[in-house]
């Protein structure tokens, strides 16, 4: 799977630049990253929001403006910003300073949003540089408690964009506390239907094994210790949480301890949404803006 050293050159070698809005611009890491991008020929800047605090946060930080372009209203960013991606006028929609519910609202309206009719999902694009593993985890930021069918289309959304970074057939875990389905876990139980369904072939070429743990996805380690070996065991091209619970407290724990770099996008949507926290700085805006390029349809 590609890691973000080859995203930075895929995006360095871009015939021309990509339209990309940010919803909820006032923000420094916002304008900072999309700077970045733009000096590297990989955008074209949009910013919704508050005009006057863009400005002032852009000349605090040294930065021309007149090569963004500025859509005003800080009331409604979010929904000014989706529309720039209906209209054409952007291909990419970034989460910049605002709450994810603000920005869920404007993606999911039913006239003018980027519905699509399948489960939304936020897909990260994690890297753990000590052990040189690249790897995928959904769903990391929206849905809850996803139903069988969601979790079959999130394990789709999730195939879609690992076979994107180079895997032709990626080996997913479906994580879990054991490696073994257990009617107190009904997760482990859906889990097992899926592998099964993944058996048939019903999600194209990929091999997928569950339940597991995260010791047996990650390390081939685990799985010698415990005797339990197959082909996603210790090598998981990507791992597909069974909640939203799950899913984010795993990512968030690597995020700030692991010796890492990482990206995130929205998936479901009418074109890939650049989605992580607000909290996040220039460095994984960056990130996560170079593996939304190279999600996007060709």
């Amino acid at each position: 799977m590609l890691n973000f050293d080859e995203l930075f050159a895929a995006a360095d070698a871009l015939s021309a630049p990509v339209p990309v809005v940010a919803a909820g611009g006032a923000d420094s890491t916002v304008i900072q990253a999309l700077e970045l991008a733009r000096r590297r020929g990989w955008v074209d800047p949009i910013l919704t929001g508050d005009e006057q605090q863009i400005r002032e946060l852009a000349a605090g930080l040294d930065i021309d403006l007149s090569p963004f372009t500025l859509v005003p209203d800080a009331a409604d960013s979010a929904i000014k910003a989706v529309r720039c991606v209906t209209t054409g006028r952007a291909k990419l929609l970034l989460k910049g300073q605002l709450p994810t519910p603000n920005l869920m609202k404007a993606i999911l309206q039913r006239d003018g949003g980027l519905r699509t009719g399948k489960t939304i999902c936020q897909v990260v694009l994690m890297e753990i540089t000590r052990d040189r593993r690249t790897f995928l985890l959904a769903d990391t930021g929206i849905t809850i408690d996803p139903n069988p069918q969601q979790q079959a289309e999130i394990l789709t959304a999730t195939l879609e964009v690992a076979r994107s970074l180079g895997c032709d057939s990626p080996r997913v875990a479906l994580m879990a506390a054991t490696e073994k389905a257990n009617e107190a876990m009904p997760e482990t139980l859906a889990q097992t239907a899926l592998v099964e369904r993944a058996q048939a072939r019903e999600f194209g070429p990929c091999v997928v094994a569950g339940p597991l743990s995260f010791d047996l996805a990650y390390a081939s380690v685990a799985g010698a210790r415990k005797g339990i070996g197959g082909d996603v065991t210790g090598q998981a091209d990507a791992m597909v949480f069974p909640n939203l619970l799950s899913a984010n407290l795993t990512v968030k724990s690597m995020m700030y301890t692991a010796d890492c770099r990482f990206g995130g996008i929205l998936k479901g949507t009418s074109s890939p949404v650049v989605f992580m926290s607000r909290a996040d700085n220039v460095e994984t805006r960056l990130h996560s803006i170079a593996f939304a390029l190279h999600t996007l349809p060709q």
